[in-house]
């Protein structure tokens, strides 16, 4: 429940969430949806994610919290990278605000997606979170937990992206089975040997022997005498049609997850001109919705109404993941800077590099005086 001072410890036992737990046995077992997840819950993880005030991070005692240990067991990469991979198989995310003596939010512990719903209050219509823990069910104000989730229709509790791909991860698991089976029933053996006439069974034993031994000891070649066919046996597994629904299987995880098809190691089709348009891709299309719902969610929950008029926000760096190759970031830099864009020091920040002096001054093209002097009669051109 939402109040000061609210004590959560008696749902721990052993100083160990007893709510988190493993999102969904299927990642265990298909390697599409395993590498969609891992591919989103790393991008993620990744992402720079600093508490900014006009443009410039600041650091306070929340901010410290998230960037680097947002509970006693977790870093902040495996935080934001398990909340993600709950977000995605189980639809939902959930972090639960944990309160000090002065009501300061100390730590936040990562819920089992499984043991929590969300309810609409019936009087003030606030949404809360009803939560089945070990000694009975607790209800926790929606200010109070961290929620991120798939789409949804209820605007409350998102979709299993599992639960959607459930019909593709059956039939892919019985053509897998299918295939293995054909596999463990099939013929044996490698060749048919044709002769000229009948053999007793002691003959054939001893030919077939003379065969086995001549093919070891040759490296594999063989010769084939007059009255003797060889003929081998080809096996054609490509019947079962693994390659093609394999091909299925990517394509609609990758639907599901809004993400480019590429990205789960699909390259029929697929056509960039660089590495650049690949990232852009998908930041653009995959990580902006994703990161734009983690940015809204800890402003409005983890943030005060004052910090936000004041100006301060979370922010996540997707630059990071759009810097490209090193000549491509030579030339937006060099035209950043001619142009007035950006700072050399700030390029030189972004390339984690020690600012240098004079680095703090907007240049301008031609001879790259810094526009404060074009400013100042007499010097520059405009002195002319």
């Amino acid at each position: 429940m939402k109040g000061e001072g609210y004590n959560f410890s008696k749902w721990f036992r052993g100083g160990k969430s007893i709510f988190f737990g493993s999102a969904g046995g299927t990642l265990a077992t298909n390697e599409t949806i395993f590498s969609a997840v891992t591919r989103l819950s790393n991008a993620m993880a990744s992402l720079p994610l600093k508490l900014y005030k006009d443009f410039s991070p600041v650091n306070t005692s929340v901010s410290d919290l998230l960037a680097n240990a947002p509970n006693r067991n977790m870093s902040s990469f495996d935080f934001i990278r398990t909340l993600e991979t709950h977000r995605d198989t189980s639809g939902n995310g959930y972090a639960l605000k944990m309160y000090g003596s002065n009501y300061q939010v100390e730590s936040l512990v990562i819920l089992d997606p499984a043991r929590v719903q969300p309810v609409i209050e019936k009087d003030t219509l606030d949404l809360w979170y009803e939560v089945e823990g070990d000694k009975g069910r607790y209800y926790v104000h929606n200010m109070d937990m961290i929620h991120v989730k798939h789409i949804h229709t209820n605007g409350y509790k998102g979709i299993s992206p599992l639960a959607v791909l459930r019909n593709t991860i059956d039939f892919d698991e019985k053509v897998r089975q299918f295939s293995l089976d054909t596999m463990d029933g099939a013929v044996k053996a490698s060749f048919i040997l044709k002769m000229a006439t009948h053999l007793s069974t002691d003959k054939k034993k001893e030919v077939l022997a003379n065969f086995k031994n001549f093919y070891q000891e040759n490296g594999g070649v063989l010769i084939q005498e007059s009255g003797v066919e060889i003929d081998p046996i080809k096996r054609d597994f490509m019947d079962t049609k693994v390659f093609e629904v394999e091909k299925i299987t990517r394509s609609r995880v990758a639907t599901v997850y809004n993400m480019p098809v590429h990205m789960l190691g699909e390259t029929e089709g697929v056509n960039y001109n660089s590495m650049e348009q690949l990232s852009l891709d998908f930041v653009q299309n995959t990580l902006i919705p994703i990161v734009r719902q983690y940015e809204q969610e800890l402003n409005r929950k983890l943030l005060t109404p004052k910090e936000r008029l004041r100006g301060l926000y979370f922010k996540f760096n997707v630059n990071a993941l759009l810097r490209g190759d090193m000549k491509t970031r030579g030339d937006f830099y060099f035209k950043g800077v001619r142009s007035g864009l950006f700072k050399p020091n700030e390029i030189r920040a972004w390339e984690e590099l020690p600012p240098e002096k004079g680095g703090d001054s907007l240049y301008m093209s031609r001879d790259l005086s810094p526009i404060e002097e074009r400013k100042e009669p007499g010097k520059g051109v405009s002195g002319r």
